[in-house]
């Protein structure tokens, strides 16, 4: 049984059920979102596709060498402009894991009012709000440029394949739901 479906009952039941006052609801359990779609399991190849864009993206990343733990802020504040649970739970921790300190992540989501990013950070995270709001902003010009006068052209295509990547895992994941976060013990 799959954490969606419920459990049946016998007609005896569902009538003692009808009559039983509702049993109250605990206000402290962790609420799920419902998986929409099994895209992994309906179209891999696609998925293997996505996976290889963002394996392009990496390399690039790895090419230009930006660091791994910059990479994850990237990611991660994508992944909260676009409201994608799953990845701004793996973009946290794994910016965590590659060394992010916890204030510069927890900050990520108020990049502009805080102290914690260089110019050249603030800059490149400037350019993912940009890419990630496309159809508000279409990038304008001084992001791009302020970008720009901090990155060179290589680092520029890498951020922009790491932006590109993460988008498309979040509108992936966000209109299917079929990665959930998981709480950590």
């Amino acid at each position: 049984m799959t954490s969606t479906e419920a459990p049946t009952r016998s007609d005896a039941d569902s009538t003692q059920a009808a009559a039983a006052p509702a049993a109250p609801v605990a206000s402290h359990a962790l609420v799920a979102s419902p998986r929409r779609l099994d895209i992994e399991g309906i179209a891999p190849a696609f998925i293997r596709a996505v996976t290889a864009l963002d394996d392009a993206a990496e390399a690039e990343a790895d090419r230009a060498e930006i660091a791994g733990g910059f990479r994850q802020l990237v990611r991660l504040r994508a992944s909260q402009l676009n409201g994608c649970a799953y990845c701004v739970d793996l973009h946290a921790h794994d910016a965590r894991e590659a060394g992010e300190s916890p204030q510069r992540v927890d900050a990520i989501t108020v990049w502009p009012e805080s102290g914690f990013f260089t110019a050249r950070e603030r800059a490149a995270l400037g350019l993912v709000d940009a890419v990630t709001r496309l159809s508000d902003s279409h990038v304008p010009a001084d992001v791009y440029a302020e970008a720009a006068a901090h990155w060179s052209d290589e680092e520029l295509s890498a951020l922009l394949a790491l932006i590109t990547s993460v988008n498309a895992w979040n509108q992936l994941s966000v209109a299917t739901r079929a990665w959930r976060p998981r709480l950590r013990g």
